[in-house]
């Protein structure tokens, strides 16, 4: 029987394998932080907030995200967007998804003959 705890951790890193994608798909939008953790998780996706942050800032350096400080309100926010390179490379692992789920449909496929 498998260990609960490699259990755990293989889908923490299948699920981490996915977090870009997930999160590039929902700024195509200005967002802040936080707006970000509330629109996933309405959508069923569970990303925490130490792991969004510093992952938000990751891409910003890479200049796959642009973003802008709104000092209008009482607390400044740091508002994110896909960057022109941005689009071009969600667009690209978009069809980087679609051929690995047809080619994982096809091998899990076979498990049910």
């Amino acid at each position: 029987m498998v260990e609960q705890t490699v259990l755990s951790q293989l889908v923490i890193e299948l699920r981490r394998g996915t977090q870009i994608i997930l999160v590039l798909s929902q700024l195509k939008t200005m967002q802040y932080g936080y707006s970000l953790l509330q629109s996933l998780e309405e959508k069923g996706v569970h990303i925490e907030a130490g792991t969004l942050y510093p992952l938000l800032r990751r891409l910003e350096s890479q200049n796959i995200l642009s973003s802008e400080w709104d000092t209008t309100e009482s607390r400044p926010r740091k508002y994110y967007t896909l960057s022109d390179d941005g689009h071009e490379l969600y667009e690209a692992l978009k069809e980087e998804w679609k051929t690995i789920s047809k080619e994982m449909n096809a091998l899990l496929k076979e498990d049910l003959k």
